[in-house]
């Protein structure tokens, strides 16, 4: 196992790190940084993601014909290790991470020609209707019924949590089409339009008072047939299929938590300044050590995956490894951010994009406590951190 890079992928790291001291405005940066939210703004996920169609570099896992660039696994980890150094923006993902994926793998020739451009371009903003009232782990148990009629489906019910719906002009859901004595028999995989009549978008927001989330109602909602991806009753199926793709994107966490760890210097050197007090300093030296000694695990980790990737191995069990340690070590980074930053953690800040509210106290201290709010989610989205934890116990320990 090689762990060091060649001479070949040394030289498209400085290719890299060149597009992006160009293409990477300080404002983009700044903007992704102010965010607490769990997605970047649209605003300014959609920018970054336009430079990034231009230089063709959107995409790098699809293939060539859809714009993928035919860069080696290490090629890929290196551009985004990289695009985390320099805190570009995260893109959003339901489109490029997960349906975009799935069509590529499992949709009609006409599906792919027709919305893999619109993903590309951002013509088509995608939100993601799984979890349902009722139903939200237990994803099976859902009930939002689609009604063949015709060349059409008729949608009734709701989903929950739902990211960015008030942003989409597309969904992706699950819906029951058949009630079947097995709960997961029965489930239909539909792409349907938002801009339409049927469907209704309630804002949930956080407690960090940011709004990702919504309810979507749909009332007599409908969906063409053209727009279901594989036949009816195998949306189980596709399902497990997406759910590769969303926890896929974890192994290329390391370099944004060392990144976040980097942060909470600044914060511990502001606050020292602040209370003119050197042991401050000293006493949260340990704990940054600490973290950082984790965030180089879950690189190594990373590099190891990479290693089997290039031998045309699977990595088994070490995505749900790096799921579990890099959500895990997410979730006490923001803690010790909190901390740091102590009783400015305590008012509202406001993160927005265009709010005219100034910061209390240091800027860097605007999005911290939201951040902390938050990340409470990322050791259940994309399958729990128990569930990993049971995956793990199998596949290593045989138990």
């Amino acid at each position: 196992m090689n762990l060091e890079f060649s001479k070949h992928e040394l030289e498209f790291k400085k290719e890299v790190q060149t597009f992006l001291k160009k293409e990477l405005t300080s404002e983009l940066v700044e903007a992704a940084k102010r965010s607490s939210a769990v997605f970047t703004e649209k605003e300014i996920a959609m920018e970054w993601q336009a430079k990034l169609a231009k230089k063709g570099w959107l995409v790098p896992s699809w293939p060539e014909e859809y714009g993928g660039t035919n860069w080696t696994e290490t090629q890929k980890y290196i551009f985004s290790s990289e695009c985390a150094r320099a805190e570009a923006p995260s893109l959003t993902p339901m489109g490029l991470g997960m349906i975009g994926p799935l069509l590529l793998g499992k949709g009609t020739k006409e599906q792919k020609d027709y919305y893999i451009p619109r993903i590309i371009s951002g013509e088509d903003y995608w939100c993601q209707g799984y979890s349902e009232p009722g139903a939200g782990s237990d994803l099976a148990s859902l009930k939002c019924k689609a009604e063949r009629k015709g060349d059409k489906y008729i949608i009734n019910g709701s989903k929950i949590w739902t990211t960015h719906a008030h942003l989409a002009n597309k969904i992706f859901c699950l819906v029951r089409t058949e009630n079947s004595q097995k709960k997961q028999e029965g489930i239909t995989f539909l792409m349907v339009d938002m801009k339409q009549p049927g469907i209704k978008v309630e804002p949930i927001l956080t407690i960090a008072k940011d709004h990702d989330f919504n309810q979507v109602v749909f009332e007599n909602a409908e969906a063409s047939i053209s727009d279901r991806i594989g036949e009816e009753g195998e949306g189980w199926a596709v399902a497990k299929y997406l759910l590769e793709f969303e926890r896929g994107g974890v192994a290329n966490e390391a370099e944004k938590l060392l990144t976040r760890i980097k942060f909470i210097k600044k914060l511990v050197k502001i606050i020292s300044a602040q209370k003119k007090d050197s042991d401050f300093d000293s006493l949260y030296r340990k704990k940054i050590s600490e973290l950082e000694i984790k965030g180089e695990s879950i690189k190594f980790t990373v590099l190891r995956a990479l290693s089997s990737f290039e031998k045309g191995k699977s990595p088994g069990p070490e995505s749900s490894i790096m799921k579990t340690l890099a959500t895990e070590l997410e979730q006490e980074i923001s803690d010790i951010s909190l901390e740091v930053i102590d009783y400015y953690g305590m008012p509202f800040q406001d993160t927005g994009l265009r709010t005219n509210e100034s910061a209390i106290g240091d800027e860097a201290f605007r999005p911290v406590a939201g951040k902390y709010q938050n990340l409470r989610a990322t050791s259940i989205y994309g399958g729990s951190n128990e569930i990993q934890r049971n995956i793990i116990a199998k596949a290593v320990l045989g138990i």
